[in-house]
């Protein structure tokens, strides 16, 4: 901060000026002196503000008000002596882990002690003002702090941790600084109960973000708090991550999008000014590492951490903010890192000088200590006193987890579901079919005007779409935007809130689903069937997101995880586009139970197909999904066991379907509500298909007593085929159709595989059985070592048992996804067809 340069003139110095009335730093006339003091004090000492870009005077002159009123900053003698408690207890458990644990990596907080008695300021102050629940998102410096003494997770249970005992679930767990909590707590600022769940995050540090703040957005929703005044997301950053990794963008994009806002969002910054190794000087090229917030006129409170009352009023005034606007606001920790990225980590290979100063350094609480001892606020005796006594209370913790066996996954559940398993057998089998009337029902009123007395305009193209639909449902059928409609519409019925999001998924990427009427002639009108086919129905909400797939589909993913009784789907424009999302899948999505014990249904649907649009317009890159999973083709339950299809989706990490009829997309969406436990499902959504004249099915395949089919096997081929092809999706019917063209129903079999994963060995195998003397083909659209050729040729020969080998029909290695020339296209296409069809 640059100071005021004081005039050359000294009387002009005592000369009284009026203060403007949206100035606060004192009386309504001061002198100049007076004013340039006040100013210093306020502006250029430990705390810096940032707010004047904000575009709305009253945001500004609130905060001005708030900074700027004298004595505004002055803390009485119980709140000085609470908030030294909070950093005796923060610092102590720090040097407790290190002494006990010194070659353990801990992350520890050091150098930025003040971080957890901000985070209890901000909990007291909105808990005073009615706020029951927080979400807190975090990497790993200063987790396990946070997860003691403002989660007030037991330490028995972490302690267990550091001593190293197996879990006692199945699962491959994750490290300590990585877990989260849920807990419920009392806040003894405020005496009442108030829940706090810290997200498990992996060690993509900004990526728990939109994790968070969807969850966050779940809790809202469940609660009823449309005002985002009882559930408050608290998100907390390190300095070069903040400004370095564009998740952050994306994540705070979504502040005051209608369908994602949490209405405003706590941020702390711990700003230590290195990251890992590199200097800010190479770590960012804005001013502060703060910049990105200003893009949401989030005001931004740099404060110094080593002056703890400054810490504490700009928590409260940033908690305030939050309670009045309904907005985000950051709190810039400036601080330093007293040890490396990690405690056996030597900083000094890289900043040298920067250490030297940090190593002579004491720490803030020895500090603020000798401060609040100079003011008679605290005596040498209290002060040994109550550091003895925390000190003898982790003592105590250490000694109860030696006592323990193993560390309990379930203790560190982020979101646990109560009662949900509770009394069920996680292998009961229902179906997901629905009464007939209910289908016709949701039917009608998706192909249906809007009512008369809404004088709602149309476009022309909408009413030739729904007078098909119409049709359609007249002659018990559904194309797909039925199929959709009618799962959806289906499971409101019964109570089950559905939550879809994804780009252009109102209207849908290619033109079909058209969820969301436009009013032709008065702006910003919308009409949606499916928000009023019941009166008692659950909430339905469709929403268009941001040209963001990683923010949304993290956001998704964390709104999934909070309840089990929603059904939450996020589709990507393409499935190609889910590339910049695979941090996200593959560090949350797919692992998530196995690391941390959470279970999610969050529906993924990932357009995929070969229609010569190109690279990036054709392959959602099976392969990529195939591999997430763990299935294991060597390890094979019985294939006789009744429960075997029930047992392999619970047992497994993920579901992967390719389906190809609209019958059988209605019934996956519907199991995802019907299973008695909860998995990701990725399903490969077609293009092709979404209007192909046989991609229909009747209303006798979605009736009650129905049930998704994992396969669909060839009901018209002869059992003395040549050739037995299996495939899956879409280009079933170019090969049927191919089959047909040349007469060769008699030679060739054609299967499709509906669900790759968990794959259906049981179904498959009785295909085999049903064709012994057949050559075995697998045949795809996409290019060898892409696809599920490679996830395939190997569980078919596993079944095959060296009797034969299964061959491969497809296009060509290629270090592309597909073909941008149009003619190469249909040279591939035609050449696959030539390969499947030879016998």
């Amino acid at each position: 901060m640059m100071r005021c340069n004081i005039s050359d003139k000294p009387e002009r110095m005592k000369e009284q000026f009026l203060i403007p009335h949206n100035t606060f730093i004192g009386p309504n006339r001061m002198t100049l002196n007076d004013i340039v003091r006040r100013c210093e004090e306020v502006y250029t000492d430990h705390i810096g503000a940032e707010y004047r870009y904000i575009n709305d005077s009253d945001k500004i002159k609130w905060i001005r008000q708030r900074l700027e009123t004298p004595g505004a900053q002055v803390l009485s003698r119980e709140k000085k002596i609470l908030l030294w408690e909070r950093l005796v207890r923060t610092t102590v458990f720090e040097a407790f882990l290190a002494r006990k644990w010194s070659s353990e990596k801990r992350f520890g907080i050091e150098g930025c002690e003040v971080l957890i008695p901000a985070i209890k300021q901000v909990i007291d102050e909105c808990t005073f003002h009615g706020a029951e629940s927080y979400v807190i998102g975090m990497s790993h410096r200063g987790r396990l702090n946070t997860l003691v003494n403002v989660c007030r997770k037991p330490l028995h249970q972490l302690f267990a941790h550091f001593i190293g005992l197996e879990p006692a679930e199945v699962g491959a767990g994750d490290v300590k600084y990585h877990l989260g909590t849920s807990v419920k707590v009392m806040n003894r600022a405020n005496n009442k109960v108030i829940k706090i769940s810290m997200i498990a995050n992996a060690s993509h540090l900004e990526h728990v973000n939109p994790v968070c703040l969807g969850k966050c957005r779940a809790e809202q929703f469940f609660a009823g708090d449309r005002s985002g005044d009882l559930v408050i997301p608290l998100l907390i950053h390190g300095d070069s991550s903040f400004c370095g990794q564009g998740i952050v963008f994306e994540a705070i994009q979504l502040s005051d999008l209608p369908h994602f806002t949490t209405k405003g969002t706590m941020h702390f910054v711990i700003n230590n000014q290195v990251g890992f190794t590199t200097d800010p000087r190479f770590f960012r090229s804005s001013p502060m590492c703060t910049d990105v917030a200003r893009v949401v006129n989030a005001p931004i409170f740099h404060v110094n951490a080593d002056d703890p009352e400054a810490v504490y009023h700009v928590c409260k005034v940033a908690a305030d903010y939050r309670k009045t606007f309904k907005k985000c606001v950051v709190i810039d920790l400036v601080c330093y890192r007293r040890s490396g990225h990690n405690e056996i980590d030597e900083p000094s290979f890289t900043q040298p000088l920067m250490y030297k100063i940090i190593r002579s350094k004491p720490n803030v609480l020895h500090d603020y200590t000798q401060k609040l001892i100079r003011e008679g606020v605290l005596t040498e005796d209290r002060e040994k006193k109550y550091t003895a006594e925390y000190d003898k209370i982790l003592e105590d913790g250490l000694t109860a987890s030696r006592k323990e066996t193993n560390v309990k996954l379930t203790d560190w559940l982020d979101s646990p579901w109560v009662g949900f398993f509770t009394g069920k057998d996680k292998y009961e089998v229902k179906s997901t079919g629905v009464n007939e009337k209910i289908l016709k029902h949701i039917g009608l009123a998706f192909s249906a005007q809007p009512p008369p007395e809404l004088k709602f305009v149309v476009h022309k193209g909408i009413e030739r779409i729904l007078k098909q639909r119409k049709e359609m449902v007249d002659k018990r059928i559904t194309d797909w935007s039925l199929g959709e409609a009618m799962a959806i519409g289906s499971l409101l019925h019964e109570g089950i809130h559905v939550q879809f999001s994804g780009q252009d998924v109102e209207r849908g990427t290619f033109s079909h689903r058209h969820h969301v009427l436009h009013h032709q002639e008065v702006d910003k009108v919308t009409f949606n069937p499916l928000k009023n086919l019941f009166p008692d129905q659950a909430q339905y909400s469709i929403c268009n997101s941001s040209l963001s797939e990683n923010a949304v589909l993290g956001f998704q993913l964390g709104y999934s995880t909070h309840n089990p009784k929603c059904l939450v789907i996020w589709e990507a424009q393409f499935g190609d586009f889910a590339n910049t999302g695979q941090a996200m899948i593959d560090a949350f999505v797919t692992p998530g139970q196995t690391k941390w014990y959470r279970q999610a249904g969050l529906l993924m649907l990932l357009p995929h197909g070969f229609e010569g649009m190109g690279p990036e317009h054709s392959s959602a890159r099976i392969e990529r999904y195939l591999d997430l999973s763990d299935d294991d083709p060597d390890n094979i339950p019985p294939l006789e066991d009744p429960l075997f299809a029930i047992k392999q989706l619970h047992d497994l990490n993920i579901i992967l379907a390719n389906v190809t009829t609209p019958g059988n997309l209605f019934h996956i969406w519907r199991r995802q509500i019907y299973l008695n436990f909860r998995k990701p499902c990725i399903i490969f959504t077609p293009k092709f298909l979404l209007r192909h004249p046989e991609a229909r099915s009747s209303f006798d395949e979605m009736v009650e007593g129905t049930f998704f089919k994992e396969i669909y096997p060839d009901n018209e081929a002869s059992s003395e085929v040549k050739k037995l092809i299996f495939c899956s999706g879409k280009i079933y019917y170019e090969l049927k159709e191919e089959r047909a063209k040349r007469n060769l129903l008699k030679d060739i079999a054609l299967v499709r595989i509906e669900q790759l994963c968990p794959f259906p060995y049981n179904l498959v195998q009785k295909e085999l059985d049903k064709y012994p003397n057949s050559q075995v083909v697998w045949a795809q659209e996409e290019h060898k070592f892409q696809g599920p050729w490679t996830f395939m040729e190997c569980r078919l020969n596993h079944l095959l048992k060296k009797t034969k080998e299964v061959s491969y029909v497809g296009r060509p290695v290629s270090a592309s996804t597909a073909a941008g020339s149009k003619n190469l296209h249909l040279r591939e296409n035609e050449n696959l067809m030539n390969d499947a069809m030879k016998l």
